[in-house]
């Protein structure tokens, strides 16, 4: 996880805002309307919410393909069905029907027909045609079982001809439908504006009068049926609710109910259509198809319902189709407002929150991980929010699906954009700074911490890290090329890796000497700590490799560390053409003395006292002297690190002891002891050889009274 800063929060809640605001706003509508799609889609693959058809309040009568291909009504007008239409309607009307409606319009009357016959026209010649049809259009109409339809046009109506709309005394309602702009019909009209006053369309005068209730608009705008508030997210409309997927509607063939009616079975109407509401309208493969919510998912056509008199054509196996007849649009209608089901949209404004919500989510998960892991969020989020969204809608809640999942994948890009462009800028120049000679665990420490190394230097507290091979001049005369190189290789990469590997930097490397530093470019606290281990293990590191590896056999190679902790100058340093990551300060030169003054003492790590302070007491040291290196009039105390704390031998304890004894009698003038305390250990110990001999010159030959014991270094 990545460090986020002020600016990234700013980016964050900008482009969250933006995203939201953009994929909600009114351009991009239509997107509204797709999260329905999905959803309706989604509900019948994973829930398959279906009902029993049986249970439907609507049933469908179909005027449908068998009709027109079966006798009375193969090859004729419809204008001739009107006799037979009356009667299978008064069946239905006998069965116990609550209401009919209409979904067919019959413009014209074949008595209006114009067409010469004989010396008149046809027409005139079949005056009364229509009689009894009309008579059963006014018997049920007056016992408020009768609504026709009609579609309202500026230009073009179409209206039923003024015989039927006297006959049902006006009782005529809009089938007008609500389309989206993509052309797909998700709502449906509530009511109409007619000659000045609202009028109920098809489908809720039809529930009305199913329910025996008429419709209210209340003052905020919102229109009620039976004491359920219709919901509308688009004003005076009602969002459908295709839960069955069409095969929630039974549908009955107007032949096979015309056969019903010659063979004279009360009992089938009674059952089918009983309490119902019906509705007649045509289904027909090209004509009068929508597109609605159903077009991803497919939608059907009906359920076929129970025969009557007819056996069933022969048929392939009903198929979901994009588009379903308009009936059953107007079916859907219906059934949701007598089952209190009409799908419930959020308003813009929460849907706006919303989508900036989870955009917002996505963005955080941007700015905040790698970009394949904040796209692994962003799916699992998407996945889990679509499980929630369609859970909802088994309840008829709508929550917006394609809006907040294209915003928050815009949000996404956006911010993996801006990271970047701007945000991840200096992450990119750090790895490409120092990928070749920083560890990669180094590099990230530091930019998880943050804390990049400034351009033109900054004061670091760091500890310094020089080492030396003894002697290695004379080595590398009795070699050849190719053996110094693979020599120098293996001594090079073994001790930088143990370097790195407890976060160093190596500054550079001069022959056989290495310049590192701890402490920067990562910050690290406990860099003098880490330096010292450092050391340990590169001594440790080379006897191993002196005793086992063929290119260090015969050469017996040792070297000297100096480490020295102290504020230094760290940064790209250089000219403005070519410049280096390195450090400077006094701190790097009496490090580099203490790497030299090694061989006077014939020690191998030799550290300041500002080193051994800073490591507290995670090691086991001996202090070696007071010095004064060459260029600096300050002495300085300098120790050797035996080992961990607790882990040194018992050899190297007592030599300690013996030698602190001796360097306390040494301070104390007391030159005699001290060669005799010195020299316990000056078989085994160069330091303590060096000093018995130094001791025993001053007892032989006392210093003056102004003479402090502090070693002046002659050299390097």
């Amino acid at each position: 996880m990545r460090r986020i800063g002020g600016r990234d929060i700013v980016a964050t809640i900008l482009i969250a805002l933006v995203a939201g605001a953009i994929f909600t706003s009114p351009p991009l509508q239509t997107l509204q309307g797709l999260s329905l799609d999905i959803l309706t889609a989604l509900r019948g693959k994973l829930v398959r919410d279906r009902r029993d058809p049986a249970t439907s309040p609507v049933v469908v009568v179909a005027i449908d393909g068998e009709t027109y291909e079966t006798p009375p009504f193969q090859g004729s007008p419809t204008q001739t069905w009107t006799r037979e239409i009356g009667r299978v309607l008064a069946s239905i009307t006998e069965g116990g029907a609550k209401v009919i409606g209409f979904d067919v319009i019959f413009k014209n009357s074949i008595e209006q027909s114009e067409i010469p016959f004989g010396d008149t026209s046809f027409g005139a010649r079949l005056k009364g045609f229509d009689r009894d049809y009309l008579i059963a259009l006014r018997q049920i109409s007056d016992s408020g079982k009768l609504v026709l339809g009609e579609i309202l046009s500026n230009d073009h109506p179409d209206v039923p001809y003024r015989a039927q709309q006297v006959a049902v005394r006006n009782t005529v309602r809009a089938l007008n439908v609500h389309t989206d702009p993509d052309d797909v019909i998700r709502r449906m009209p509530l009511s109409f504006a007619i000659e000045g006053r609202p009028v109920p369309a098809m489908a809720v005068e039809l529930a009305a009068r199913a329910t025996g209730a008429k419709p209210e608009i209340a003052p905020s705008g919102a229109t009620g049926l039976s004491g359920y508030a219709i919901p509308s997210a688009v004003p005076n409309t009602v969002t459908l609710n295709f839960r069955g997927l069409g095969r929630d509607i039974p549908t009955y063939s107007f032949v096979d109910l015309r056969a019903c009616v010659e063979k004279g079975d009360r009992d089938f109407f009674r059952r089918a259509f009983d309490g119902k509401v019906v509705l007649l309208g045509t289904i027909l493969n090209f004509e009068d198809r929508k597109l609605t919510s159903m077009r991803l998912s497919g939608g059907y056509d009906g359920t076929p319902a129970e025969r009557c008199a007819l056996p069933a054509p022969a048929s392939p196996p009903q198929k979901a189709r994009s588009d379903v007849a308009g009936v059953f649009v107007h079916a859907t209608v219906v059934r949701n407002l007598i089952e209190h089901d009409a799908v419930t949209e959020l308003g813009f404004p929460l849907r706006t929150i919303l989508t900036i919500a989870f955009a917002a989510i996505i963005v955080c998960a941007a700015c905040a991980f790698a970009p394949t892991t904040a796209a692994i969020v962003w799916l699992a989020s998407t996945a889990v929010y679509a499980a929630i969204a369609v859970a909802a809608f088994v309840h008829a809640l709508a929550l917006p699906l394609t809006e907040p999942t294209l915003a928050s994948l815009a949000a996404l890009a956006s911010m993996i954009g801006y990271r970047f462009v701007l945000a991840d800028r200096d992450e990119r120049f750090l790895r490409k700074s120092f990928a070749l000679y920083l560890a990669p665990e180094v590099i990230e420490t530091m930019v998880a911490s943050g804390k990049m190394p400034a351009l033109g230097g900054e004061m670091r507290n760091v500890t310094m890290f020089f080492s030396d091979l003894s002697g290695f001049s004379s080595i590398a005369e009795t070699m050849t090329p190719g053996e110094l190189v693979t020599l120098m290789n293996e001594y090079l990469s073994a001790m930088t890796d143990i370097i790195e590997s407890h976060g160093g930097y190596v500054d550079k490397y001069i022959g056989d000497s290495i310049v590192a530093m701890f402490g920067a470019p990562a910050d690290d606290p406990a860099h003098a700590r880490n330096a010292v281990r450092a050391a340990l293990k590169c001594h440790d590191k080379l006897a191993e490799l002196n005793a086992d590896h063929p290119a260090f056999a015969g050469h017996r190679l040792s070297h000297r560390i100096g480490l020295n902790s102290g504020e230094a100058v760290v940064g790209n340093i250089g000219s403005r053409r070519r410049f280096n990551y390195t450090v400077m300060s006094d701190t790097v030169n009496v490090a580099s003395r203490l790497e030299g003054a090694n061989k006077y003492y014939g020690t191998a790590i030799m550290a300041s006292e500002s080193t051994m302070a800073q490591t507290g007491d995670a090691f086991a040291w001996r202090e070696l002297d007071a010095i004064r290196v060459l260029g600096r009039g300050e002495a300085v105390r300098v120790f050797e690190p035996l080992a961990e704390k607790g882990a040194e031998s018992a050899d190297q304890a007592k030599a300690a002891a013996a030698y602190a004894e001796g360097l306390a009698r040494w301070r104390a003038r007391d030159y005699a002891k001290a060669a005799d305390a010195f020299g316990q250990m000056a078989d085994v110990d160069p330091a303590s050889a060096l000093f018995a001999k130094r001791a025993r010159a001053l007892a032989a030959n006392p210093p003056p009274p102004d003479w402090t014991p502090v070693n002046t270094l002659e050299g390097k």
